[in-house]
């Protein structure tokens, strides 16, 4: 049997505002996303993407159509789902949207927060570890005004996956770098994800890394079409 998506989406519209202000942005979205794919989503700026983007990441509940994220439904859900969904999904923003007052280390231990099984204990050593991964053991003490644009996207790749994620998110997480740093961090991203089995999906206008993807979607005016598959 075919492995069941992960991310399923059926005739999704959404809308902002009400009444004589109210104005559709997504249009008739459908799309079906399996486990470990890594799908990329381009378009023109203000074309609906990061809208989909928060959808899926049951940041805001689904209005018309069928949204289903790890087999649950987010069209009109309930708040305390759309927390539960949100525990099993990695976000990486185009801002790292750090804390300056925390360490690179407890910055992506403040992801395990959620996860009241993992003790404090085991929280920090899964935050070291996985700054050790994207390559930043040396700098878990340091705080935010002390690294690098790419060394705190970094930290936030690893913040979004130490927890082991089914989901991650990616927001045009390459924007504030430069080429090298950009692919970089791409590059860690596509490879702890698919070691760890997550399924990436990836907002971006940069060119550059649009080979790491298997598939790339299109937005473009609030409607969703599929570009092209990337051979592997």
């Amino acid at each position: 049997m075919p492995p069941e998506p992960v991310i399923s989406i059926d005739r999704v519209n959404h809308y902002f505002g009400t009444g004589q202000l109210r104005k559709q942005v997504l249009y008739e979205i459908s799309a079906e996303i399996l486990a470990g794919e890594v799908v990329i989503m381009t378009g023109p700026s203000g074309s609906g993407k990061t809208t989909l983007l928060t959808l899926i990441g049951a940041l805001r509940s689904a209005q018309e159509g069928s949204l289903r994220v790890l087999n649950q439904e987010l069209n009109h859900a309930p708040s305390d789902l759309l927390v539960q969904v949100r525990r099993n999904i990695g976000y990486i923003f185009q801002a790292h949207n750090l804390l300056n007052s925390l360490t690179a280390r407890q910055n992506v231990q403040m992801s395990l927060d959620l996860h009241e099984e993992v003790s404090e204990k085991a929280a920090q050593k899964q935050a070291e570890e996985m700054l050790d991964a994207v390559g930043l053991a040396t700098h878990a003490s340091y705080y935010p005004h002390e690294l690098s644009g790419g060394q705190k996207q970094r930290v936030a790749i690893a913040r979004a996956l130490v927890s082991q994620p089914k989901i991650v998110l990616a927001d045009e997480p390459t924007a504030a770098l430069d080429k090298k740093s950009g692919r970089d961090v791409v590059e860690i991203m596509q490879t702890l994800a698919k070691q760890q089995g997550s399924t990436i999906l990836l907002v971006t206008h940069d060119n550059r890394i649009l080979d790491v993807a298997d598939r790339i979607l299109n937005m473009e005016d609030g409607r969703l079409s599929s570009l092209s598959a990337i051979a592997a």
